[in-house]
């Protein structure tokens, strides 16, 4: 076996290489010149640790080197070189690692004199374009494919943000119509003034009140055309009593023609300022106690209401006015209300107390009927008017 340099055996061949030695002893001649040096001959390194794998050139086969160094003009000598010598793409391969560094190093020069060798290294070349492209397009499709696959999980994200906010938002309850108006369908229409008057309020017989009061704005013109009496209107503060309702209740009770305007004899107004003929003052029971007690008049027995004459006020008991009386009960309290107001406003016209004298008979509206209806055997009925149309 001939003597071996870098792990390959030796090959004798005309052309320089590992060719045969000229011009030194022993194998001189063969068209040497006398005193022409020797050329130096040029030292051959062992492979470098680190090229490329085994795996990589079993890839491309016997056709092509895929992995084929780039030749200078000085390398032409040698045809061998490419099984030593590891130029910057074999260097780039190994330090990136991808095929696209063979794509990346220039062609090699073609050798004069190795036709071969050049189609050899031409195919190389070839075959690692078409390598590096297809590492190119897998990797393209990856790339795209996680792009894809970011928009996809975007736009999936964005729909379960958008499903989760949806959640949060209530959904309109359709099963509710909506409420604009009184005539809307499900809005309550506001209660009429005979229903007002229809009901009872909530208010304890103990209540005092602050003594304190507030006229009712506004004013309510005179009907007719007797004999005119102005009257203002108070309530009590922090009553929580409907003072509008009252007020009304007031014009309209007395201008009726069953009460004291009867036949056109008296007309009532309702000032908010001047001076009235009569305040007629809605008041907590404890304050309504005290303002009767100016006129020498005791309210506090059955809770009642009074005409203080020594003042200028007419007093209505509100705890009388919110719950009524038992002589007419809630079913008649729209009633008990007109007698209550007739009743005081007569003491105010010169009115005593006054009974029935039949048993049957309608009470006099002068009659004290918050207390009784009964009376020696006679059982009154109820009666709110002075002129009833009876």
């Amino acid at each position: 076996m001939p003597q071996v340099r870098g792990g390959h055996p030796e090959q004798r061949e005309a052309g320089g290489g590992w060719g045969e030695l000229r011009g030194r002893a022993g194998a001189a001649g063969a068209g040497q010149a006398p005193g022409v040096p020797l050329p130096r001959q040029r030292q051959r390194q062992a492979p470098v640790p680190g090229g490329p794998r085994q795996d990589y050139l079993d890839a491309f086969g016997a056709d092509g080197d895929g992995f084929a160094p780039r030749k200078s003009p000085s390398a032409a000598a040698d045809p061998y070189a490419t099984v030593t010598d590891w130029n910057a793409a074999e260097d780039a391969v190994r330090t990136r690692g991808t095929a696209r560094a063979a794509v990346d190093a220039p062609p090699a020069p073609s050798r004069a004199g190795a036709p071969a060798e050049a189609d050899k290294g031409g195919k190389g070349r070839t075959y690692t374009g078409i390598a590096a492209a297809a590492v190119t397009t897998v990797l393209a499709i990856v790339v795209a494919g996680q792009v894809t696959d970011g928009r996809a999980e975007d736009a999936a994200s964005r729909a379960a943000t958008d499903q989760a906010r949806d959640l949060h938002v209530p959904a309109p309850d359709v099963s509710r119509p909506a409420k604009t108006g009184p005539g809307a369908t499900g809005a309550k229409a506001p209660l009429t003034y005979a229903q007002k008057m229809s009901r009872t309020y909530p208010l304890s017989p103990t209540l005092k009140g602050s003594g304190k009061f507030d006229a009712v704005p506004g004013v309510a013109k005179a009907p007719g055309k007797g004999q005119k009496f102005t009257y203002r209107v108070d309530v009590e503060r922090g009553l929580r009593l409907d003072g509008g309702l009252f007020a009304r209740a007031v014009q309209e009770t007395l201008n009726d023609d069953r009460s004291w305007a009867h036949n056109g004899a008296r007309t009532f107004e309702r000032i908010h300022s001047g001076h009235p003929d009569f305040v007629i003052t809605l008041a907590s029971p404890g304050t309504t106690a005290d303002w009767c007690a100016k006129s020498g008049l005791d309210t506090t027995i059955d809770n009642v209401s009074c005409d203080s004459a020594a003042t200028e006020r007419v007093m209505i008991n509100a705890y009388r006015w919110a719950r009524g009386a038992k002589t007419y009960g809630d079913a008649k309290i729209y009633a008990y209300r007109q007698m209550l107001i007739n009743h005081e406003v007569g003491h105010r016209l010169g009115h005593n107390h006054v009974t029935c004298d039949k048993d049957g008979d309608l009470a006099p509206v002068m009659q004290q009927q918050t207390k009784f209806l009964e009376y020696d055997g006679i059982r009154c009925r109820a009666n709110p008017w002075p002129y009833p149309n009876d």
